[in-house]
């Protein structure tokens, strides 16, 4: 192998490994992540909405003062789901969508509703049939006080007395 060829290799090997960019972050890593949880109770995909995306981008952006999880206002139903992860550590979109997901074992289908004390409404959002668009965006808080991370869905899910499937 020529030297040039192989400083190129190592340039292109530490670019990779430096830069995490958009790696576990893509359109396609939270669609993939939403549409496994959907597909284990039998609901059908979600698609990639880029008008919903840039409404979870135009939102993330407000948040990365204070990253705090206060949910937007005029929603133009659309559903949310909100994460933050603390400093220290590079949250990705499989941290936020499995977060989510982990709460399905709060969440009994029979009665439709949370174990005690417990919080299941960003599964059922997740899983709700009727929502089938989704946009997400990532954001790294200001003062690198952590990852503040949106999901919204369209149309809006989590109706009073309906079942997300």
């Amino acid at each position: 192998m020529s030297n040039k060829v192989a400083i190129l290799l190592a340039l292109a090997i530490a670019a990779a490994v430096a830069c995490p960019c958009q790696a576990q972050n893509s359109q396609q890593d939270y669609v993939k992540l939403h549409n496994a949880a959907r597909a284990a109770v039998g609901v059908g995909p979600v698609t990639w909405d880029t008008s919903v995306q840039a409404f979870a981008e135009n939102y993330a952006r407000q948040r990365a003062g204070d990253c705090k999880l206060i949910h937007s206002s005029n929603r133009d139903n659309l559903g949310e789901n909100l994460f933050w992860g603390s400093a220290g550590k590079d949250w990705s979109a499989a941290d936020a969508v499995q977060s989510w997901v982990n709460e399905k074992k709060d969440y009994n289908y029979g009665s439709n509703s949370c174990a005690p004390g417990k919080v299941c409404g960003h599964y059922t959002q997740v899983v709700w049939r009727a929502s089938t668009k989704i946009g997400c965006a990532r954001v790294v808080c200001s003062n690198n006080r952590g990852v503040f991370i949106t999901c919204n869905y369209k149309p809006a899910g989590n109706y009073v007395g309906q079942r997300p499937y």
